[in-house]
C-alpha cells in the first residue's frame, strides 16, 4: 500500500512538472499557447450614454486638449501651490490635459448638441478635432442634428461647425448663441489687435464659422426657456455671453456648464483663480462661485465640457471651495 501511494504521488508530481515546464516553453515540454500578443495602439471609440428623466444623453469626445504647464494657463496660485493641488489628486504636475465632453440631446423629438469642438485646427496639438468619428461611432448622424446650442465662441467650443471647404458639417442645424457672444467674436475690429495673443485667432476662426451661418443662427436671452426644456443662463466673465444651459426632464434638472470651471480640480477646489482665457477673469470667478454653489446647494447634476471623461458629475461645498464627484456609470439604459 504504501509503495503504491509512494508511486502514485510521484506521477501527480511528474505530470505537474511537466505541465508546468510546457507552460513555461521549457524544452521537451508539450506545445501550448504562450498568450504572447501586440500591444493595442487604440482605445474604443470614445461616447458615453446615459438617461435623465425621459430625454438620453450622449456625451461624444472631440479629444484631449493639452495647455502645458499648468502655471501658464491657472493664475493666482504658485507653481508650487498648483502641483500640490494636482499632486494630492494623483494628476500630473508639468501638463493640464482638458477633455473636451459634447453633448449630444435627444429629447425625444429633436437631437440638439451642445458645442463642437476644435474642428480640424491642430491650434492645440494634434490629439482634437475627433467628433465626427466618435459620432460615428456613436451612430448619431450630422444630419440628424436640429441644433447646436454654442456656450460662447472660443475656438473648442464652434470650430467644428464648418469643414475646411466652407461647408457645414451639420447641415441641417439652427445654431443658438448669445447675440453679446456672436458680437464680440465676429467684431472685425478685433483683427488688429495683439493682445491678448489669442484674440485675432479667435475672430478670424468665429468669423470664420458663424457668419456664413448667419441666417441659421438664433439668439437666446438669459432665463428663457428657448427650446422645449432648455433654459439659457448667462455665465458671464470667461466670455462676454458665456452661456450655461440647464436642462430639464421630467421636472429633472441637468447643467451643462461649458466652461464655467475648466479644471475639476484647481477651478473647483480654488474657484477665485483665474483662468488665462477669460475675457473677465475676476467676473468669471464670481460667476463660477455663484453657479456652483447653486448647484452644489441644490445638488443639480453637471455635465462640464473640460473635465475628466466624460464629465457627468456633481460638486459639493467643500470649505471655501467646492469637490467635484463623478457620477456612476449607468450601465443600462
Amino acid at each position: 500500500m504504501f509503495d503504491h501511494l509512494i508511486s502514485r504521488r510521484s506521477l501527480l508530481v511528474g505530470a505537474g512538472a511537466a505541465a508546468a515546464a510546457a507552460y513555461a516553453g521549457v524544452p521537451g515540454g508539450s506545445p501550448t499557447a504562450q498568450a504572447k500578443a501586440p500591444f493595442s495602439k487604440t482605445q474604443a471609440p470614445a461616447f458615453y450614454r446615459f438617461n435623465h428623466g425621459k430625454m438620453q444623453m450622449t456625451v461624444v469626445s472631440d479629444g484631449p486638449l493639452p495647455l502645458g504647464d499648468p502655471s501658464g494657463a491657472f493664475l493666482g496660485a504658485s507653481k508650487e501651490e498648483l502641483s500640490q493641488l494636482l499632486t494630492d489628486n494623483f494628476l500630473p504636475t508639468t501638463n493640464a490635459v482638458l477633455d473636451q465632453n459634447v453633448l449630444v440631446v435627444n429629447t425625444g423629438d429633436r437631437l440638439l448638441m451642445i458645442d463642437t469642438g476644435m474642428g480640424t485646427s491642430t491650434m492645440f496639438g494634434p490629439t482634437t478635432g475627433k467628433l465626427l468619428t466618435n459620432l460615428k461611432a456613436a451612430g448619431i448622424d450630422p444630419a440628424d442634428i436640429d441644433g447646436i446650442l454654442a456656450t460662447h465662441a472660443h475656438s473648442d467650443h464652434i470650430w467644428g461647425i464648418m469643414n475646411d471647404n466652407g461647408q457645414p458639417n451639420f447641415p441641417n442645424a439652427q445654431i443658438y448663441i448669445s447675440q453679446a457672444d456672436f458680437d464680440f467674436w465676429t467684431d472685425e475690429s478685433k483683427l488688429s489687435m495683439t493682445e491678448p495673443a489669442y484674440m485675432k485667432p479667435f475672430v478670424e476662426g468665429a468669423r470664420k464659422h458663424l457668419l456664413p451661418n448667419r441666417d441659421r443662427i438664433v439668439f437666446f436671452k438669459d432665463g428663457e426657456e428657448f427650446l422645449p426644456g432648455i433654459t439659457a443662463i448667462s455665465a458671464p466673465g470667461h466670455t462676454v455671453g458665456h452661456t450655461v444651459f440647464m436642462i430639464t426632464s421630467d421636472g429633472k434638472p441637468l447643467a451643462a456648464i461649458g466652461d464655467l470651471t475648466h479644471h475639476q480640480v484647481l477651478l473647483v477646489e480654488r474657484p477665485r483663480l483665474e483662468f488665462a482665457y477669460d475675457t473677465d477673469p475676476k467676473q468669471s470667478a464670481d460667476t463660477r462661485v455663484r453657479i456652483l454653489d447653486m448647484l452644489a446647494t441644490d445638488r443639480i447634476p453637471l455635465l462640464a465640457y473640460h473635465f475628466a471623461w466624460p464629465g457627468y458629475g456633481y460638486v459639493s461645498k467643500r470649505g471655501d471651495g467646492f469637490r467635484y464627484h463623478p457620477s456612476p456609470v449607468q450601465w443600462e439604459l
